[in-house]
């Protein structure tokens, strides 16, 4: 069994709560983009963005992996996305680093979040039967 760490350094547990998701099915890159939005704000706020993101009211702006990508409605918005499948994830987390904190004994209305990062997990490997006895690798990647 692999030894699970946080990357996150220099942890209060006294005024801090943290929480994490492992091997998740969901895609890597766009996982990126939302840790990236949502780091800095604070909880309740990036709950209610994601809350939005489900309902593709707010996109979430792609700065790095954002080729060949649309605009999005707004002023000044660039290249976006609705990563849905990511945000009902990345909620979970969040919602239990909120349980985390109550059990605590800390004010979740007074949480920030002051780390997200995501980092690519196992492939699950898949193939797929084509013609004239040949087979395609069909790969999912985890988050």
């Amino acid at each position: 069994m692999a030894k699970f760490s946080y990357s996150f350094q220099n942890f209060d547990p006294e005024r801090m709560a943290k929480a994490s998701g492992r091997d998740l099915r969901m895609s890597p890159k766009l996982s990126v983009e939302v840790c990236r939005e949502i780091k800095g704000m604070m909880l309740n706020d990036a709950i209610k963005l994601l809350d939005d993101v489900i309902a593709k009211r707010k996109p979430i702006p792609l700065r790095r992996f954002n080729d060949s990508q649309g605009h999005k409605k707004g002023k000044g918005f660039g290249p976006g996305r609705y990563p849905v499948k990511v945000a009902k994830e990345i909620k979970k987390i969040l919602l239990n680093a909120r349980n985390n904190a109550e059990q605590k004994g800390l004010d979740p209305d007074r949480l920030k979040i002051i780390h997200a990062a995501a980092h690519r997990g196992p492939v699950l490997r898949g193939y797929i039967p084509r013609a004239f006895g040949r087979a395609t690798p069909f790969n999912e990647q985890t988050t």
